[in-house]
């Protein structure tokens, strides 16, 4: 009688070696590795931090050497606003106006002073209207804050619409979308101003020449918007593009989502880093572009008090709205920092 042998499977135990790989913890499991992450954090926001107060201070130093440079003496530039006839005065008649506003005292004294009160919120006070700076800006900063917000926010509309039509397509189309953004970043908002006054407002009459509320908005957010959607569009497109080329995207259309859903729930989500961290100089760029849009338009803001202040070289006004213009950049760049750090896509992939 034959036997037939059974040979039996034999079971591998793993090596020691493989062992140690298969049940050693990721890098991301490790305790160390968390308090790594939060130091490299936390030094990286104390020296942006760091360097957003020196920019503050250069920016301050700035306008207190833009008063102290005026040409001639500063007490007669007073006398001559206060009375509305300019010429000279006699030392008698400028000696109590400098006392007040502390011209008398030396230059480094004036410049502690001065810096001073700028801790405390004391951006001087206006020569032509004798009242505090932050008075007469305040005043008018909430149109231009909406003009600003409004014309960030189309801004966003008008990038996320236009990459996601061009981007990833054909030569041609991708061609025709990345021009298009160039021209549109390269457009003066002066230029723009009047160009979409003269068409909208007076050959179309779609919009008011002057105007106020929600209509009268229109052209001035367009004005500022336009040029900046060219410039968010051309930080988005090329990491919009190299994310339809990942596999998530193949395995998404695998799973038969359709070009639309992967284009604004995968690509466009890997893509806006770029465009948050250009939006913290946006928001001080709108600022800065207000000038010249409420002056095309004629419409009430901080622009207009700028230019105001400059006729009348009223420095502390012109000097506070620059201060608080160099505030705008950096206080809204460290916000876009931090968004970034909670947002970014290839962190949350």
């Amino acid at each position: 009688m034959t036997h037939t042998s059974r040979t039996d499977t034999a079971y591998t135990h793993p090596t020691a070696p493989e062992a140690a790989v298969t049940h050693q913890p990721s890098d991301a499991s490790r305790p160390g590795t968390d308090r790594t992450r939060g130091a490299t954090v936390a030094r990286t926001a104390t020296v942006r931090i760091i360097g957003a107060l020196v920019v503050l201070w250069g920016a301050a130093t700035a306008a207190f050497l833009a008063q102290v440079a005026q040409p001639g003496d500063r007490a007669t530039t007073i006398l001559n606003l206060r009375s509305g006839q300019f010429q000279e005065r006699t030392a008698e008649e400028t000696a109590p106006v400098a006392a007040e506003y502390g011209f008398d005292q030396p230059v480094l004294a004036q410049y502690v002073d001065y810096l001073g009160g700028l801790l405390r919120g004391d951006l001087g006070t206006s020569y032509q209207q004798h009242r505090p700076v932050w008075d007469v800006i305040a005043e008018q900063l909430a149109p231009t804050t909406v003009l600003s917000v409004s014309a960030i926010a189309v801004a966003w509309i008008l990038m996320i619409v236009w990459t996601t039509l061009t981007a990833g397509r054909a030569p041609w189309l991708r061609g025709v979308g990345s021009s298009l953004e160039i021209a549109a970043a390269s457009l003066p908002h002066y230029w723009l101003g009047v160009l979409l006054l003269l068409s909208l407002a007076m050959q179309l009459d779609l919009f008011p020449v002057v105007g106020r509320g929600a209509v009268g908005l229109v052209l001035p957010v367009l004005t500022l918007a336009i040029p900046l959607a060219g410039f968010l569009g051309q930080a988005a497109r090329t990491d919009f593009e190299r994310a339809l080329a990942q596999p998530f995207v193949l395995s998404a259309r695998i799973r038969g989502l359709s070009d639309t859903g992967v284009r604004l729930r995968h690509a466009l989500k890997h893509s806006l880093r770029s465009p948050l961290q250009l939006t913290g100089w946006a928001l001080g760029a709108t600022v800065s572009g207000a000038v010249v849009v409420e002056s095309v338009f004629s419409r009430s803001g901080i622009g207009r008090v700028l230019v105001a202040a400059i006729e009348s070289q009223d420095l502390p006004v012109v000097t506070g709205i620059v201060v608080l213009i160099a505030a705008v950049y950096v206080v809204a760049g460290l916000l876009v920092d931090a968004l970034t750090l909670t947002l970014d896509p290839r962190r949350n992939a």
